[in-house]
């Protein structure tokens, strides 16, 4: 919201004295003097106008965690333990999931009540590389290189995926890096090379790989540079926890 309608709805000042006000100096977000009437305001900044507090900040979450096999990614399910629930949080409720993996899948989730930060991870054109290594129960065909960076036609969403980069690492296991998140779309890509996927393991999203030291189930607050790795375009592939 812009600051001048934050001011303009307390005590229903109106927005001219909310101009005059915060064309005097009057008003600040998280304790700086800001006087552009235009200035987004969003629920995690506290403004004040002089020594009284308009707006309240709301506490802002930024989670990792190492899902194990067998959780689901939901916030709520009746019949199976979901990641939330492995969250110790008295806000936990506020959570969503930015990036979900299949309940069999593992590694690396990102929970935040942050609905603007998580749209720009999830979004396609924001370009956020995740790599993922997987295991099938075939040899994986030298050819499939060329089918990922190709793209393959998803005809019940009438789309073409982006290219994606595959390295194979072993006879039946390999890297894989998306841009994007469709469903079951790792899955559906390897099946489409005559490959069944046993285990998908998610090493990292952006620049943010998933800690060595962070054991299935475990979770923490992602720090400051965390939260900008995580958006970041582009990255090497990581070298961290391989699929089980």
């Amino acid at each position: 919201m812009k600051l001048d309608r934050v001011i303009a709805k307390h005590r229903s000042l109106g927005r001219n004295e909310a101009h005059r006000l915060i064309a005097a100096g009057r008003v600040q977000v998280d304790a700086v003097v800001t006087m552009g009437n235009q200035v987004e305001v969003d629920r995690f900044q506290q403004v004040q106008l002089d020594d009284e507090v308009v707006q309240a900040a709301e506490r802002a979450l930024y989670l990792m965690l190492h899902k194990p096999a067998g959780v689901v990614s939901a916030t709520v399910d009746a019949e199976h333990r979901t990641v939330v629930d492995l969250i110790d949080d008295p806000d936990k409720a506020l959570l969503h999931i930015a990036g979900r993996l299949d309940r069999w899948s593992t590694g690396l989730v990102l929970l935040t009540n942050d609905g603007r930060w998580s749209k720009r991870l999830m979004e396609a054109g924001a370009k956020v590389p995740k790599h993922y290594v997987v295991g099938t129960a075939q040899p994986i065909p030298a050819e499939a290189v060329a089918a990922f960076a190709e793209g393959f036609y998803f005809a019940k969403e009438g789309i073409t995926t982006l290219p994606a980069e595959l390295e194979i690492l072993a006879e039946s296991q390999a890297r894989v890096m998306l841009h994007e998140g469709r469903h079951h779309q790792i899955k559906r890509m390897f099946g489409r090379c005559g490959c069944e996927v046993i285990s998908l393991h998610r090493q990292s999203i952006g620049a943010l790989a998933l800690p060595e030291n962070l054991q299935p189930g475990q979770w923490r607050a992602l720090s400051e540079m965390e939260k900008v790795a995580a958006l970041t375009p582009a990255c090497p592939p990581p070298s961290g926890h391989a699929a089980g």
